[in-house]
């Protein structure tokens, strides 16, 4: 009889932590930035069918990083256990607080099982009250822990470049535009392997902003703010710069969809990106072009008359005794 495989528990833990920070420094970081009016969520999302940050409750939103099937199922989780405890209960029983408990004990659940992989996941639960003082802000990693956040936090990609950012520029109090310029500035901020600091411009299309605004009437306080608005916020920049291909599984880079300079992209385009699949105007699907159809072969004409058409119908047959 063979002796099993014996891995210290200190050893299997490490290697489960390990696997998890692996996939979710492959992401792109995501900031939260508590300001004069309520809790400012900003990331770098290229796509705009897969949303990082969503809302839970009337007063609460939730954002993550890392797998997206994985956090999506946490998050319908979290819209569930709300919906049902507002509705046995009272809608003032729902808090971030309990939230946030529900999805450590989740967390470190699949965590610390061994029959199943660690979940690749950091999520953001944030809750707003009616004055700045009672937001509350809590971060849960990949094992269940809880921290409860004060002012910024930032988790995923390289977190601890662009929290260092925020650190240097974060405003106690600031205004929306001015905390939505700070958190921007620090997710393009970069530091390469010698130490030296670069900043880039990211794309308005590629940046994924939303809010708890307390000062909205609605007792939903949860609003996303689309690219007019945001440009507006931003004010004046310099030429934006596309983010790095993200590396692949296999060693590579990814390019990113719709890149002018994939030659074996068929969906290339004047501008580089790929056609919508609706008239963002009217919301109508788009008209097929006419098919272009050949024209039809000319008539032999008689050789007799060249300007005269000839017809199979009016020509005589052809007489056999004819030399």
């Amino acid at each position: 009889m063979s002796m099993p495989f014996y891995v210290s528990p200190e050893q299997l833990m490490k290697d489960r932590a390990d696997f998890a920070r692996k996939g979710i420094g492959r992401g792109r970081s995501v900031v939260a930035v508590q300001y004069a009016d309520g809790v400012l969520f900003v990331s770098e999302n290229p796509s705009q069918a897969l949303h990082k940050v969503s809302e839970i409750y009337d007063r609460i939103a939730f954002a993550a990083v890392g797998r997206y099937n994985e956090f999506e199922n946490l998050r319908i989780a979290g819209v569930r256990l709300a919906d049902m405890r507002g509705y046995a209960y009272d809608r003032r029983d729902v808090t971030g607080r309990g939230l946030a408990n529900a999805y450590a004990q989740t967390l470190g659940t699949i965590f610390s099982s061994g029959g199943e992989k660690p979940y690749e996941v950091e999520l953001f639960v944030a809750e707003i009250g009616d004055a700045a003082s009672d937001d509350q802000l809590y971060r849960l990693t990949y094992d269940g822990q809880v921290a409860d956040e004060h002012g910024f936090a930032v988790m995923g990609g390289a977190a601890d470049t662009v929290a260092a950012h925020l650190k240097e520029h974060y405003i106690e109090g600031a205004s929306l535009a001015e905390a939505l310029r700070v958190a921007v500035t620090a997710l393009g901020h970069t530091v390469d392997e010698r130490g030296n600091a670069g900043d880039r411009v990211i794309p308005v299309a590629d940046l994924e902003v939303a809010v708890l605004d307390r000062t909205r009437t609605q007792p939903r306080k949860f609003v996303r703010i689309r690219p007019p608005r945001i440009t507006e916020l931003l004010g004046e920049r310099g030429p934006a710069t596309q983010a790095p291909d993200e590396p692949a599984e296999g060693g590579g880079t990814t390019p990113s969809s719709g890149s002018p300079d994939d030659p074996a992209d068929p969906t290339d385009q004047v501008s580089g990106a790929v056609p919508p699949l609706e008239n963002p105007v009217t919301g109508e699907p788009p008209v097929a072009p006419p098919i272009a159809r050949p024209a039809p072969p000319a008539a032999p004409r008689d050789p007799v008359d060249p300007a005269q058409p000839m017809s199979p119908v009016d020509t005589p047959p052809a007489d056999p005794d004819e030399q």
